[in-house]
Parts: structure tokens; sequence; C-alpha cells
């Protein structure tokens, strides 16, 4: 992007469904964004498997020899529910320790259409960006015009003044996957000034990882 300064992203974490959809341009889409990924020499983390369009991703980007992380809680792992993960895996006990951990060796966020799980994990991350937990860009792959409605329902809590104008910048969207890679380079954190005061305090642990027990 001409004028604009971008910044240096190294990995990516891709949210989607475990499911391929109805639509085969979801799984074009799917494949379409692991070879920009690997073409670009971004690394992808993600949340292991082979199923759906979390395997059509993973499979791209290990084509293009990029190294590729599945973060997968154990309990998928019993009789291969979800199947091999394309690349190296870390097994974690629980949910939200697996998002944690995503959270904090990626550099950016991506989701593409997906379910329940898929939601739950985008608005997490653009919930913690909110409370300056972290400062890493965010945006969905509007693949025909899947996430509008969501994109509508979020504009329109802006308008009901739930959500700031401020905040909103937080998610962004495309609907090519080289235009959003591009928008994630170019964007810039503008934390609230209120909430940028919030101090988190690291845990006892010993890689000291955030606590983030704030459940809104």
């Amino acid at each position: 992007m001409e004028g604009v300064s971008v910044r240096k992203i190294k990995k990516i974490c891709v949210f989607c469904g475990a499911n391929s959809g109805k639509d085969v341009a979801f799984v074009n889409a799917a494949f379409h964004l692991g070879e920009v990924l690997g073409k670009r020499k971004i690394d992808l983390v993600y949340g292991g498997g082979k199923l759906g369009l979390m395997g059509c991703v993973s499979t791209a980007v290990a084509q293009h020899e990029r190294q590729v992380l599945g973060i997968i809680p154990s309990a998928f792992t019993i009789n291969n529910l979800v199947g091999e993960t394309c690349g190296k895996e870390i097994k974690v006990a629980t949910m939200q320790e697996r998002l944690v951990m995503m959270m904090e060796l990626s550099y950016a966020f991506i989701a593409l259409p997906g379910g329940f799980g898929t939601l739950e994990e985008l608005f997490q991350m653009i919930s913690w960006a909110q409370l300056n937990i972290h400062n890493k860009p965010i945006g969905v792959l509007n693949i025909n015009g899947f996430f509008n409605g969501l994109l509508s329902f979020v504009d329109h809590a802006v308008k009901q003044e739930f959500i700031t104008p401020r905040a909103r910048k937080i998610l962004i969207s495309a609907t090519t996957a080289d235009e959003l890679v591009d928008k994630l380079q170019a964007f810039r954190f503008e934390p609230d000034p209120a909430l940028s005061k919030l101090k988190w305090s690291p845990s006892s642990s010993q890689k000291e990882k955030l606590d983030l027990t704030l459940r809104l």
C-alpha cells in the first residue's frame, strides 16, 4: 500500500470452520488464502487437524513450504477426532489455553467462514484488543458476503452506542486475501484512552502468561 508504513507480519492465526460449508467458494478461498500466506512467506497458526476449511488453509500453507502450527485441545485428539495436523502440533488442556497461546504466538488474526467456535475466537480477540490486552490486527475474509450480516450487526451496535467508533476500527474486512493481508499490515492500533490504563499482570507460571480471567 503506497505511502502507508506497514508492519512486518511473520505469523497469522486463522480461525475457520471444521466444516467446508455449502458454497465451494469457501473451500477455494481457504486454499487461496493459504497460497497467499505462503507466497508472502507468512507462517500459519491454526486450531489443528485437517477437517473442513482448517484443513484447506493449512495444507496450502504447507505446500508453499511455510511453517504450520496447530494448537489443539487434547480432548480433540482422542480417537483421531479431527484428523492429523498439517505441521507441528501443540496439545493444550483447555480451549482458553489454546486461544491464549494463539494470541501470544501470532502477529495478526484472520477469520474465514465458520460456526460458533470461529465467531467466539474472533470476538474474543476483538474484545481483548479493545481491553488493550494486545494490539494485533484482526480481519474477516468476507467471501461471497458471508460476513455481511455480522458486519451490519456490529455497525448497528455502534449506532446504538454499545460499541464505540474507535473500537469498531479494530475489526477489518476485505473480500480478497491479498487485500485483507495488506490491510492487516497497514493497521494502526488506537487504544481507548481509558482502557489503555488497564494493567494486566503476568501470572506466576513459568511462561508468564497474561491473566485473561476477565469475562465480558
